[in-house]
């Protein structure tokens, strides 16, 4: 029982690590966070908004590894779920733009001139896909 318990927290522990340094990863190739801080012209922040990453990121994490409830009317929770999918769906949109994957997906599978059709057909595979989510999922 004992070395399950050591060899489940050792899984655990090189998840989280691979994950971390993933994130760190892309933050840094991408320069998210240097660019945010030119574009709101606050160059002597940029250690708050690291340390917003951070500390973001460690809350997200304890909030997913317990078994947490707000326990707020769904009136509430309808919104709050509506602009988090909104917030996921304009990272991903950004991610794409900046990468500029479409384009280069478009042109190797020969659909150049149905892109639209595939930018219509992700936005609502997400809705979907979130609505499917929050549907059977969440319970309220």
């Amino acid at each position: 029982m004992t070395i399950n318990i050591i060899i489940l927290g050792f899984v655990g522990l090189a998840g989280g690590l691979a994950v971390g340094s993933g994130l760190v990863a892309f933050l840094t190739v991408l320069g998210i966070i240097p660019r945010l801080t030119q574009l709101t012209k606050t160059m002597k922040m940029i250690h708050f908004y690291e340390w917003a990453v951070v500390f973001g990121a460690i809350i997200g994490s304890v909030f997913s590894l317990n078994d947490f409830k707000l326990g707020l009317s769904p009136y509430i929770l309808i919104p709050m779920g509506m602009l988090s999918g909104i917030f996921v769906g304009m990272l991903a949109a950004a991610l794409t733009e900046v990468l500029n994957v479409l384009p280069i997906l478009t042109k190797r599978i020969g659909i150049n001139d149905r892109i639209i059709t595939l930018l219509m057909a992700i936005v609502l595979g997400k809705v979907l896909g979130s609505l499917f989510h929050w549907i059977y999922f969440v319970r309220l």
